[in-house]
């Protein structure tokens, strides 16, 4: 709400003289009154005041357009971070694609299907993200958080979960053959129905996981895993799994 109060005249010029002490202030007085003089008369002009008036509307007009089009501007941030992602398919390093990944997730937007094979992806936060039927060969994911991720039907294959965190993440039918999962956590995880021939689980924490229905583990290096279900050791060694403690793969 705008309150104006109204103004006094300033005076006349000669009672104004007559206040004045020393001669050198008098051209500053007498600018000074007749600005005071310019302020009195434009106080009371209704056409700034409706001038006023209508400068707050145009901010709340402003305000209104803002929130009215925010949806507009979500879907366009939207479609940028897909086409950084889409862009640089198949090519190595992030290429601002952990960015756009992650404020997609963030926006709980869904994302099935992507592709970031032979990406550069370190510490990559994707917590609860879909990932059904995404393509991560390749892709470098050392120290990421894909915790309680939907990765069902995902290509995994020979990419790298150095010390990554995948707590309760969903692998049913997921292909991890040839996967660095070395000292990564995969408690909870379920892995049914899951390919992991190749992979490397040396150290990694296989706590309460869903191991039943894996697909294959030949060939799989499990030597120091830790948490392992009752029965998982005896089973994966009569499937083809092999305990090599140090070095590489």
């Amino acid at each position: 709400m705008i309150l104006h109060t109204p103004r006094k005249p300033p005076g006349s010029w000669r009672t104004r003289r007559d206040h004045i002490q020393h001669g050198w202030l008098t051209p500053f007085i007498a600018l000074e009154w007749t600005w005071e003089w310019a302020a009195f008369v434009l106080s009371n002009w209704a056409f700034l005041e409706v001038l006023e008036y209508l400068s707050s509307f145009s901010v709340l007009i402003a305000v209104i357009f803002y929130f009215s089009e925010s949806g507009d501007r979500v879907k366009a941030r939207h479609y940028q971070a897909w086409q950084v992602i889409n862009t640089a398919q198949g090519k190595g390093g992030s290429g601002g694609r952990i960015e756009a990944l992650q404020e997609l997730n963030e926006d709980k937007v869904p994302l099935v299907g992507v592709d970031v094979s032979s990406a550069y992806l370190q510490g990559l936060r994707l917590e609860h993200a879909s990932l059904v039927r995404a393509n991560f060969n390749a892709a470098d994911l050392r120290r990421s958080d894909l915790a309680e991720c939907d990765l069902t039907l995902a290509n995994l294959s020979s990419a790298n979960f150095r010390s990554a965190a995948l707590r309760h993440v969903l692998l049913a039918n997921a292909d991890l053959h040839d996967a660095d999962l070395n000292d990564a956590d995969l408690e909870g995880a379920d892995l049914s129905g899951a390919m992991l021939n190749g992979a490397d689980l040396r150290h990694a924490n296989l706590a309460n996981i869903r191991w039943q229905q894996i697909r294959g583990i030949r060939d799989a290096n499990i030597a120091g895993v830790t948490g392992a279900p009752a029965g998982f050791l005896d089973w994966a060694r009569a499937n083809g799994a092999i305990e090599l403690p140090g070095g590489d793969q």
